[in-house]
């Protein structure tokens, strides 16, 4: 049988989404696809693209499908190719550069563009927008940002559907409450007060009237005419669908294009159109969720496996993080009819807002902020229109009895379990069905949990459901990486052997030359491991924590922790902290667990001038690698002391804080006696003073959510015993444990029997080799810190602006 042809207009993800419901369906077979989009990549998902703009995620990491998808599935694809003519009665397009295709089947899935207001001077001459003016929909939007973006430049933002920081910012919102579509007036407020605490100043009721600047933005007049200066403005007041295509073609448009239940365009029975640039039933959807259940009307019908298959609009409900506040927000936000009933409360002091509006005993909208516990039951409840419980105050907190939970039986089959990418309840059984019997080929097969991943908890438990509690043990599970078929140890003989020095010569000479974004990290951390000294850093395959040496905060800032072995530190480094804080506006600074100095709230931009200040080493606060060592006051003061465990904790902290990658964070002790004043008990590694120059090593301790008293390794004569030990038990976990395993669970896997044999006994004859890795990794050390005055790229310490897409 001929195949026929259908030609998708949008690379987005709406038509991307789409190919792949018809691929599903078959329709390999039954089409030759060919795809045009207007950038030059594969489709990527748009929701991540704050995360790449803060540096939390690199681009190669929200890619959906790379270019290389195309071809394995026999699309051909047109990218950086934008159509601009559809002769319908032709069926061909033709696109800017006059390449033309024929077509049986059209869909149409343009999407949306920022709305850009028709303020005076936004645009040039020539219409283009002026630089140092930028939407926020693309990749390219994002590098705009990031190379405008510097230390000491003041960014503007129009529209309070995006929040900034990194630069001085204000925001400045026309309506008189920020996220009028997701909050009312009073969540609005809270939300302005939170990001007000965080620095951001915000302008709401104000409308600009002009744009200032000649050949590049250099401020905003307003309406009452005052005025602000600005080296950067991110217009993000909404979006207009690309719907003038349409439009040129014949097809009718009011706010996009319209179509049918069947997602036809009503105009041509071979149009069909998808996403933010179709128009159903007069509503136009800009969420993810409506987009996916369009795409499989889209498929049902084009490939003729349901000709019956009928959209019939969604109900809108979506749970966001804004500048660290959790919300959730479902169907209206104000009562409309006279007999709707609110239940609410709220706790400005705690950032705690939950309103309901229920209408003849069911869920019409609510909003919750802050405390989310109840969002799964009530967008249920919501999502299904379930009846509601006669005792109101339940729907908002849980009185005396266990949570209301959504249990996996009562979980409706529509019911969105990955919102980043639109995976149902249905899709994970379907792909369970298929033959994916473990979590992570469900994921592969459907990318759940492969978005912002919060649900992979869910996932996992769905597939369980859905297999009969039985998950089959995937044996990906075991590689070091996903890309490479091999277990760690196979993996670290195989770079030894090829002399695989970076993370793009392992892709080459053992992934097929493929690059998998998911492997980057865990790979850099294991060559460094390996190579102390000789890894060649790329610095793509760092996370922002280990690119510019500082833990980022949940506001976009950086701490900074300098050394204090043992938890001393000088009058002297006390005082340059102190005038370091105040020089730099740090918000606050932390005594921490570690019996250091915390400076939170460092400005990206600040980092190099704040350390030369403080003129100390890096205390390595930030990575999975070796973090402090605490120790208690030991001997010479201590009257119940046996050893000196502020020396030797001095001792360890200069000598293993050249360990900067493991597979999780290192966390020492030392105890100048049995009765534990630092915690050494509970730690990664912790060493006790036992008298006459003893000591036990004890390992695989814990003290945060899971409590572990760690377990006793052996007892050893003097110090110089003690750091052999503690230097060959940590290159054993650096060389043995999973990436991201902490000891207290390598401990227990392993089991502390075959660990002592390893490490005490030598029982493998592997103690030379762990002792010449941790000599290589001393003598390569080199303070991180030192970045500030020689940066390792031109960009490193730039400024960032992250945002809520």
């Amino acid at each position: 049988m001929q195949k026929q042809k259908l030609v998708v207009v949008g690379n987005g993800m709406a038509g991307a989404r789409a190919v792949e419901e018809v691929l599903a369906r078959g329709g390999a077979e039954m089409f030759d696809i060919t795809m045009f989009g207007d950038e030059p990549y594969g489709n990527y998902n748009r929701i991540m693209l704050s995360n790449v703009l803060s540096g939390q995620q690199d681009y190669e990491e929200i890619f959906l499908n790379p270019l290389d998808w195309y071809a394995q599935n026999g699309i051909t694809l047109h990218a950086g190719s934008p159509v601009v003519e559809i002769d319908r009665f032709a069926k061909v397009v033709t696109t800017a550069s006059g390449v033309k295709a024929g077509y049986d089947s059209l869909l149409i899935a343009t999407g949306s563009r920022s709305f850009m207001p028709p303020i005076p001077g936004l645009n040039m001459d020539d219409k283009s927008l002026k630089p140092g003016v930028f939407g926020f929909r693309t990749i390219d939007d994002t590098n705009g940002m990031v190379e405008a973006a510097g230390p000491g430049k003041k960014a503007v933002v129009i529209g309070g559907g995006l929040m900034t920081h990194g630069c001085v910012v204000t925001v400045v919102h026309l309506g008189g409450h920020l996220m009028e579509q997701q909050t009312d007036p009073t969540g609005g407020g809270m939300l302005r007060t939170a990001m007000e605490k965080m620095g951001v100043t915000v302008l709401v009721g104000t409308s600009t009237t002009q744009v200032l600047g000649d050949d590049k933005v250099k401020g905003l007049v307003f309406k009452d005419g005052s005025s602000i200066d600005c080296d950067l403005l991110v217009v993000a007041a909404g979006i207009r669908p690309n719907a003038e295509i349409g439009t040129r073609c014949g097809l009718t448009v009011e706010r996009a294009i319209v179509v049918d239940n069947h997602m036809r365009s009503v105009d041509d029975m071979h149009v069909y159109v998808v996403g933010e640039c179709a128009q159903h039933r007069g509503m136009v959807y800009g969420l993810v969720a409506p987009l996916w259940d369009q795409a499989r009307v889209f498929a049902d019908h084009v490939t003729g496996r349901d000709t019956t298959a009928a959209y019939h609009g969604s109900k809108l409900a979506t749970k966001l993080k804004v500048m660290g506040v959790e919300l959730a927000s479902m169907g209206i936000t104000q009562p409309k009819e006279d007999r709707d009933e609110i239940i609410q409360f709220q706790e400005p002091a705690k950032g705690t807002y939950k309103k309901l509006i229920v209408r003849d005993g069911r869920l019409v909208g609510g909003i919750l902020m802050g405390d989310l516990s109840k969002a799964a039951f009530l967008m249920q409840a919501f999502d299904r229109d379930s009846p509601l419980p006669d005792e109101r105050l339940s729907l908002l907190f849980d009185l005396g009895a266990p949570p209301q939970q959504v249990t996996l039986d009562e979980m409706p089959a529509e019911a969105q379990v990955c919102n980043c990418n639109g995976v149902s309840k249905a899709a994970i059984g379907a792909a369970v069905a298929a033959g994916s019997k473990t979590v992570l080929a469900v994921m592969n097969a459907t990318r759940a949990g492969k978005g912002c991943g919060s649900c992979k908890s869910l996932v996992g438990d769905v597939v369980a459901w859905f297999a009969g509690g039985t998950v089959e043990e995937d044996p990906a599970a075991h590689y070091y990486v996903p890309c490479i078929a091999m277990k760690k140890q196979e993996l670290i003989a195989a770079i030894r052997a090829h002399g695989l020095r970076s993370v793009s010569a392992v892709f080459a000479a053992l992934a097929g030359g493929i690059e998998d974004p998911a492997s980057k990290i865990p790979l850099a951390s294991l060559l460094n491991t390996i190579w102390p000294g000789e890894y060649v850093d790329e610095r793509d395959a760092r996370f922002i924590n280990d690119r510019v040496h500082g833990n980022i905060q949940k506001d976009g800032t950086f701490s900074v922790v300098p050394e204090m072995a043992g938890g001393v530190c000088t009058p002297a480094e006390l005082m340059r902290i102190a005038a370091a804080a105040v020089k730099y506006n740090v918000p606050l600074v932390k005594m921490t667990g570690g019996q250091r100095i915390d400076l939170v709230g460092v400005r990206k931009e600040d980092l190099p001038g704040i350390w030369k200040d403080i003129g100390m080493p890096a205390g390595h606060a930030w990575g999975k690698s070796y973090r402090t060592c605490k120790s208690c006051i030991g001997i010479d003061y201590c009257r119940f002391g046996l050893g000196d465990s502020m020396g030797l904790a001095t001792r360890i902290e200069r000598t293993f804080r050249a360990l900067s990658d493991s597979p999780g964070k290192l966390k020492l002790g030392t105890a100048g006696c049995p009765r534990n004043c630092s915690e050494a008990l509970i730690k990664d590694l912790g060493v006790v003073a036992v008298g006459d120059g003893k000591w036990e090593v004890v390992v695989g301790g814990a003290g945060g959510a899971h409590v572990r008293k760690a377990d006793l390794l052996c007892t050893v004569q003097g110090e110089d015993a003690v750091m052999k030990i503690a230097g060959r038990f940590i290159q054993f976990y650096r060389e043995d444990a999973k990436y991201k395993e902490r000891t207290y669970t390598w401990v227990v896997r392993v089991g502390i029997e075959r660990i002592r044999a390893v490490v005490v006994d030598d029982s493998e004859g592997w103690g030379e080799g762990f002792d010449a890795q941790i000599a290589a990794a001393v003598a390569a050390y080199r303070d991180p810190w030192t970045d500030g005055a020689d940066p390792r790229t031109a960009n490193q310490f730039n400024s960032l602006i992250p945002a809520e897409a």
